[in-house]
């Protein structure tokens, strides 16, 4: 797996509001936590979930700044731009990945 490319993938997802597609990236029993909204996300339902709500919801469109590559792990921060107050802010996420899809990450606003 390139993780490199999966990410640019993943992120290309997420700015096309396909909620399919974008599940497809995370295994069935993955977990999202994200502190910055003070919930955890469990398995395609709670991340889809988290997905609606605050990315399809707010308009969010999400650009790579930078990346850290581990193996079998990433962390990236990004720039999301949306209808949100502040219009743009920064973000991370912390990803582990397991037979090619996220097994879990955890989001966080910077």
């Amino acid at each position: 797996m390139d993780i490199k490319t999966f990410i640019a993938d993943w992120i290309a997802a997420s700015n096309s509001y396909n909620t399919k597609k974008y599940l497809s990236f995370f295994s069935k029993d993955a977990v999202l936590d994200d502190p910055s909204v003070g919930s955890t996300f469990p398995g395609h339902k709670g991340i889809k979930e988290y997905y609606t709500s605050y990315f399809i919801g707010y308009k969010t469109q999400t650009r790579l700044l930078k990346t850290k590559l581990r193996k079998n792990a990433a962390y990236i921060e990004v720039e999301f731009t949306g209808e949100f107050p502040e219009g743009k802010i920064k973000g991370m996420f912390d990803f582990t990945f397991g037979e090619d899809k996220i097994k879990t990450v955890k989001a966080a606003l910077l």
